[in-house]
C-alpha cells in the first residue's frame, strides 16, 4: 500500500475544481472578514489567475495521490518563477476526508519535495490559516519553520 503521485488529468482537475474553491471561499469568510459573496468570488478569481491553463498551467505541480487504485487526495504546487524565486510555494494539499489520519499527507509532501529536489528547487513554502492546528502540528514536524505571521482581532461594535 504505498502511496504515488501521478500528474492531475484535466478532467480530475474539473472534478475538484469546485470543492477547492468553495473551501477556500469558506476559510476566506471565517478568517479574512469576507463576506460569503465576496469570498466566493476572491476563490473563484484567484483560481482563474493561478491556474489559467487548468492542469497544462506551465510551473505548476498539479498531483493526485493514490494508494493502490484508490485516489486519496491531491497536492498543487507552484515552481518559482524566476530564479531570483527559488522558493515552490504548496498552494493547496487536501486528503479527502474517508482517508484522513493515515499518514497521507505527510506522505505527499515527502514525494513532492523529493520531486522539487530532482528540479533543482531549494526550498517550499506554504500558508496556513492559524486555527488548523492539525496541519500546523504536520508541517512542523516535517521541518517548515514560522517566517512570517499575518495576527487579526475582532473589533465588537460599541453598546
Amino acid at each position: 500500500m504505498e502511496l504515488t503521485l501521478t500528474p492531475m488529468t484535466e478532467r480530475e482537475l474539473a472534478r475538484l475544481r469546485e470543492p477547492l474553491e468553495v473551501g477556500y471561499a469558506e476559510d476566506l469568510a471565517a478568517h479574512r472578514s469576507m463576506s460569503p459573496e465576496a469570498a466566493r468570488e476572491r476563490s473563484a478569481e484567484q483560481l482563474r489567475e493561478l491556474l489559467p491553463a487548468g492542469a497544462a498551467t506551465e510551473r505548476v505541480l498539479l498531483r493526485v495521490a493514490r494508494v493502490d487504485d484508490a485516489e486519496v487526495g491531491w497536492i498543487w504546487v507552484a515552481l518559482p518563477a524566476n530564479a531570483d524565486t527559488r522558493q515552490a510555494w504548496i498552494n493547496n494539499i487536501e486528503v479527502h476526508p474517508e482517508h484522513r489520519g493515515r499518514g497521507h499527507a505527510r506522505r505527499m509532501i515527502q514525494l513532492i519535495e523529493a520531486e522539487l529536489a530532482e528540479l533543482g528547487v531549494p526550498e517550499l513554502g506554504l500558508n496556513v490559516f492559524g486555527t488548523n492546528t492539525v496541519a500546523i502540528g504536520l508541517y512542523r514536524s516535517l521541518g517548515f519553520e514560522v517566517r512570517s505571521q499575518q495576527m487579526a482581532k475582532r473589533i465588537d461594535p460599541p453598546r
